[in-house]
């Protein structure tokens, strides 16, 4: 059992640093500590000795130059049960620290400020908090190392318990911490500065790319009952990390992805629309006068499908809303806020899950990067973000669309960047009416949402159609054309463009060309 004599406490975050430090002292542990937290301890009344009295020597370059001193050093690395470290440090004069309580400058809180240069971000690279938590973290069989003020109850705890000690089990737990804690900030750096330096490389992407994850909870279960799953935040404050669930039973993996995906749809919209999301892919889609209107739209373009799906929206979630909802059976519902008359509604459906995501700025992190796990690496890649508008696309056909045909082009569009892929999705009046999602073909993928329009009872004459990849062939676009579609939209770039380009003019069909494909391959 450590047993703890004089602790060195210097830390940015101060929450419960005083009580803790005054447990310390009532067991009468010596403090030694720097700067700010020393201050707020002395005003506090707890006995303190600055550091710069202990090392004898004054902090120095504006604060940069503190700890590093061997009386620190000295006093962390010592190992306890060798005679000759004990000798070395009772010849020079440094006393054993038995305990260390340090968390870093806040250098992850200063990057994600937008208006943050890299001076002030240089300036919150921590050198001698790290250089410190890694020597004591090293040396845990002697020392108790604490980054996390939520570990203190359990430090103190066992104190209390054993006159004054620490556990080796805890020490080692605490220290593992650490060393966890100090590679996600120096990868937080290490990121942040690869980014600087962009315009100066010619590589978009750092040489080495360093990924911070914490995880948020631990999940039943993964994609199946038989893998297991956890839930990883990536740092940013953004996407689901940052949600608030107001009711039901916890988000499975399933949940998760799909709730993903269906917000990252709804947001495409600026009227109020409303996603449900089925296995990854959208099995009903529309825009509406208000959030009711637009679900019940967007429900009757698949009612099957849609049952237990995933559901959100990009308007507050109200009371009428809510109660439509409570007649159908759904997993999630997310809104960017719910109102307290739709909580207290859906209240009543106990393990329906309520998550309230936030504006858009909450949900997207500038200039993030997707990924996608494969086999011994990760792919990376920009965010599928690229602003497109009517301005930017080429009518390709002799017809020029209608002014009812661009807006459900422009729909149709939106959705169609959102199912994998190949993809295909018939719209109208802002709508969707089939959609053909994953096939292995094109001209399958047109049938499969065509013959799911037709199942619904859904006419497709004078509908718009929206393909995320050009079409090889005109077979998709004689398909759409029986079907009844009159405008479809795609990013052309065909060998056979002329031969697709002639299908389209045969039908009287308007062609839009957009330059721009989405696959979206899962």
């Amino acid at each position: 059992m450590g047993e703890i004599t004089r602790a060195l406490i210097s830390v940015s975050d101060k929450r419960g640093v005083v009580d803790f430090s005054r447990r310390l002292h009532e067991q009468g542990v010596t403090i030694l500590s720097t700067g700010g937290t020393a201050r707020l301890l002395q005003e506090a009344g707890i006995p303190v000795q600055p550091v710069e009295d202990y090392t004898g020597f004054p902090e120095l370059l504006d604060g940069r130059l503190k700890t590093l001193h061997p009386k620190i050093h000295g006093g962390l690395l010592a190992k306890r049960d060798d005679p000759r470290h004990m000798e070395e440090i009772r010849i020079h004069e440094i006393p054993a620290i038995d305990l260390l309580c340090v968390n870093l400058y806040p250098f992850e809180a200063t990057i994600t400020r937008p208006d943050t240069g890299l001076g002030e971000a240089i300036e919150q690279i921590d050198i001698g908090g790290p250089t410190m938590l890694r020597a004591g973290a090293k040396n845990w069989e002697s020392v108790t190392v604490l980054v996390d003020p939520d570990d203190y109850p359990a430090v103190l705890r066992e104190m209390e318990q054993s006159h004054g000690g620490v556990g080796a089990r805890l020490r080692y737990q605490l220290a593992t911490k650490v060393f966890a804690h100090t590679a996600r900030y120096d990868g937080l750096v290490a990121n942040y500065l690869a980014r600087q330096g962009e315009e100066d490389t010619p590589d978009s992407f750092p040489r080495i790319l360093t990924l911070q994850l914490t995880r948020l909870q631990e999940l039943r279960y993964g994609e199946n009952p038989h893998q297991k799953g956890a839930f990883y935040a990536d740092g940013s404050g953004t996407g689901l990390a940052q949600t608030r669930q107001l009711q039901g039973k916890e988000l499975s993996y399933n949940n998760l992805s799909d709730s993903d995906s269906a917000v990252s749809l709804v947001l495409e919209f600026p009227d109020p629309a409303c996603t449900i999301i089925k296995h990854g892919n959208p099995c009903g889609v529309a825009t509406g006068r208000d959030s009711l209107d637009a679900f019940l739209r967007a429900w009757s373009s698949d009612p099957v499908s849609a049952f237990g799906s995933v559901i959100a929206f990009n308007h507050p979630l109200d009371q009428a809303t809510a109660k439509a909802l409570s007649e159908r059976f759904v997993e999630v519902i997310l809104a960017p806020s719910v109102t307290q008359e739709a909580v207290e509604l859906l209240a009543r459906k106990k393990n329906l899950r309520l998550i309230s995501f936030g504006s858009e700025q909450s949900w997207y992190q500038p200039g993030s990067w997707d990924f996608k796990r494969v086999q011994g690496g990760l792919l990376v890649q920009d965010r599928d973000v690229l602003p497109e508008t009517r301005e930017s696309w080429r009518v390709a056909s002799e017809r020029i669309p209608t002014e009812e045909e661009w807006a459900d082009l422009a729909f149709a569009w939106r959705v169609a960047k959102h199912v994998r892929s190949n993809a295909i999705v018939y719209a109208a009046s802002g709508k969707t009416l089939g959609i053909g999602a994953g096939q292995m073909s094109r001209v399958d993928a047109a049938k499969c949402g065509a013959s799911k329009a037709q199942e619904l009872g859904f006419g497709l004459q004078g509908s718009a159609l929206a393909s995320d990849a050009f079409f090889p062939f005109r077979d998709g676009v004689d398909t759409s054309a029986a079907a009844g579609v009159t405008a479809i939209i795609q990013p052309g770039g065909s060998i056979r463009d002329g031969e697709v380009i002639a299908s389209a003019n045969e039908h009287g069909i308007a062609m839009v060309f957009t330059s721009v494909r989405h696959f979206r391959h899962g």
